[in-house]
């Protein structure tokens, strides 16, 4: 007989704290496997909104001394374990099996070996007396890979009935199958640049487009956008803010235009890249979440630019689908199974990532 730790049913509570800063996403999931398909159940989900403090820290991170970076990996982790056994509590749930954590992400040169996502996974296990997997994506990058996409697994596991998933967070990605194989890849920018722009406007984000649709297209950024040479990359490649400052705000800088005209170019640019890439692989039927799929002017873009037939499931699994995910690829790792596909990452081999930490006890 098999050891516990690879019994089933098991319960995983998923976190994901993405680029756009809008807050931890937590995820309880029930995990079955039966006649090697993998069912899921999301019990409950929750938001937690960051404080301005904390965003304040977040949003800088990059620039911190290593030391800083370290009290502030500490803190972050302290705030996700204390978020964690509040959201358990206020659940009212039966015992949770493992956390899983994506952290968030400070630095992502994987080209550099350099990539690097906070959230201090060893205090995480010992405040909330559970195991905890985290720190997905160095063990990736050290195997030649890109360390990211890492949701791909998922979507074949999970979703794998669809053509396509279609992801509209900070940055777009997609993955599919050709041949057998699973492929994905990063897209482009979307929240992150949007909600910036946002924010000058005294807006958190752009509420359904409503912003971008009062202004006008500035047709030579846009043109200047889409020639960008990542666009004209083989994947896998995989995107992160280092490329946005790099390349995205001081090419935006050459151009003085209105913030509601800069919006209304970016989701036009926004809408060309993403359509391109389903209408380039044939997309037949893509599942769209993330953040993005409740600003309408963008899906409207989108939609008159391609055939592809959009597919949005319900709204919990919409806004949690990454923390879902993840609570997946925290499991498979408690496995020993693999959550990280070279066909996507270009890593050398398909692979078992993340690191687990055991609470000294349990509580």
């Amino acid at each position: 007989m098999k050891p516990d730790i690879f019994s089933l049913p098991k319960r995983v509570i998923g976190l994901m704290s993405g680029t756009s800063l809008d807050g931890l996403d937590i995820a309880l999931v029930e995990f079955e496997k039966a006649e090697e398909k993998w069912r899921y159940k999301i019990l409950k989900s929750r938001e937690i909104e960051y404080d301005e403090l904390l965003v304040s820290g977040l949003s800088n991170s990059r620039e911190l001394s290593y030391e800083s970076l370290q009290t502030l990996d500490d803190k972050f982790g302290k705030f996700i374990a204390e978020s964690v056994q509040n959201f358990i509590c206020d659940s009212d749930t039966r015992k949770v099996d493992l956390i899983s954590s994506h952290g968030h992400t400070v630095h992502h040169s994987p080209e550099e070996k350099n990539t690097v996502q906070i959230g201090n996974g060893k205090i995480i296990a010992e405040i909330t007396g559970i195991p905890v997997v985290n720190d997905f994506r160095m063990p990736d990058v050290l195997l030649g890979g890109q360390g990211a996409p890492l949701v791909p697994v998922g979507d074949s596991l999970l979703f794998g009935s669809y053509d396509a998933c279609l992801n509209l967070g900070g940055f777009s990605n997609i993955s599919f199958d050709r041949e057998g194989v699973r492929r994905a890849f990063d897209i482009c920018p979307v929240n992150t640049v949007l909600n910036n722009f946002s924010q000058k406007l005294g807006y958190d984000y752009d509420r359904n487009g409503e912003l971008a649709a009062k202004g006008c297209i500035n047709e030579e950024l846009l043109n200047q956008l889409n020639t960008l040479e990542f666009y004209k990359l083989e994947a896998p490649k995989s995107l992160g803010i280092e490329w946005v400052n790099e390349e995205i705000h001081p090419l935006i800088g050459t151009h003085r235009i209105g913030t509601n005209d800069m919006l209304r170019t970016w989701v036009e640019h926004a809408a060309d890249q993403i359509s391109m890439v389903l209408n380039e692989n044939k997309i037949g039927t893509v599942l769209c979440t993330g953040g993005g799929t409740f600003n309408g002017f963008l899906l409207d873009r989108i939609s008159k630019k391609t055939k592809a037939h959009i597919v949005f499931p319900d709204a919990e699994t919409t806004k949690f689908k990454e923390a879902l995910i993840f609570a997946l690829l925290g499991l498979l790792r408690w496995r020993g199974e693999i959550n990280v596909l070279s066909s996507v990452t270009g890593a050398c081999k398909d692979h078992s990532s993340g690191k687990v930490h055991i609470p000294s006890l349990r509580l």
